[in-house]
């Protein structure tokens, strides 16, 4: 049994040796989309170079997949934790199909390497530690996605942009997104303490105003509640910790049903929650709202908003 273990696993790395080996050796035909003068921008691990344009592209995050879409570039992988649904509906109707390369936390270097890429976009929180490994593969150009800020994630978008020779695209789409936001912020109440968290059978997670959400939400005319100090970008919470914010509205995405805020909602200190009390528990998709980012989706998170405070009024299109 030893012995198959060892031939087996002998074998895995041969063949993912021979496709990183294949990957690197086609790196230098690119004399087609060679630039006049090289791309030069700062990512999260310093200065990123490119002297082409790249056309096979690789993300391992949906928010550099949403950047993608924003200016109508196709992906031809993308890490979509094997559940293609989990893409933004907006991104998957403008991009191609694309070949998925397993998860965003465990990414398959062999299937990114099998697709020839010509870049990869890499998540610094997920990805460093085997950034080495991606740049053997192809260039990779690494920038925050999970636990980034909403502006970190219009900065990476425009840092995409320059990469993929699309930054005069890249530019004007994000002008057409402040304006799309402003839009959606006119309609909505000013300064009213909104809470954004995620549940789940038996945790609720509260994404405070250091998260994508919380700058969303910030950015849409609401205000942040006051989660305590030092906060990161989600924070586990109680039924007590919660009543000690006590938020004008609390919108929930519920992973799982039933989720224990459904389990709260039987206690008596529920409904001394001034949310429970006025009847401002809203609901979202949390795929939406946590695990996507990007320019799409915080339009789509302004929409949701739009149709939760106003359910008989049709959001402006966009």
């Amino acid at each position: 049994m030893r012995h198959f273990l060892i031939m087996a696993l002998t074998c895995a790395s041969t063949l993912l040796f021979s496709a990183l080996s294949q990957a690197a050796s086609s790196h230098g035909s690119h004399s087609a989309n060679t630039l006049d003068k090289p791309i030069t921008v700062q990512d999260s691990k310093g200065t990123f170079t490119i002297d082409y344009r790249p056309k096979r592209i690789v993300v391992l995050e949906f928010s550099f997949a949403d950047a993608l879409a924003s200016v109508g570039v196709s992906p031809i992988g993308i890490a979509d934790d094997k559940d293609p649904s989990r893409v933004l509906p907006a991104v998957r109707k403008i991009i191609k199909p694309w070949t998925s390369v397993g998860t965003r936390s465990q990414p398959s270097l062999e299937t990114i390497a099998a697709l020839k890429p010509d870049l990869i976009i890499a998540d610094i929180s997920r990805h460093e530690g085997v950034y080495a490994d991606l740049q053997k593969i192809a260039p990779t150009l690494i920038l925050p996605s999970r636990r980034e800020t909403y502006q970190d994630s219009l900065k990476a978008a425009a840092i995409i942009g320059k990469v993929i020779g699309k930054n005069k695209e890249m530019q004007a789409r994000l002008a057409k997104h402040q304006k799309i936001m402003a839009a959606y912020a006119k309609q909505l109440p000013k300064g009213v303490v909104v809470q954004f968290g995620v549940a789940r059978d038996d945790t609720l997670f509260l994404h405070t105003a250091d998260s994508y959400a919380g700058g969303v939400i910030r950015a849409l005319g609401l205000a942040n509640a006051h989660t305590g100090k030092n906060d990161s970008a989600s924070r586990q919470t109680s039924l007590e910790q919660l009543l000690s914010i006590n938020p004008d509205y609390l919108i929930i995405g519920n992973y799982t049903h039933p989720s224990i805020v459904d389990k709260w909602e039987k206690e008596p200190l529920w409904s001394v929650l001034k949310a429970a009390r006025e009847h401002h528990i809203l609901y979202v998709n949390p795929n939406v709202w946590s695990r996507c980012r990007g320019i799409m989706a915080a339009e789509r998170m302004g929409q949701d908003l739009v149709n939760l405070f106003h359910p008989n009024q049709i959001a402006p299109q966009q």
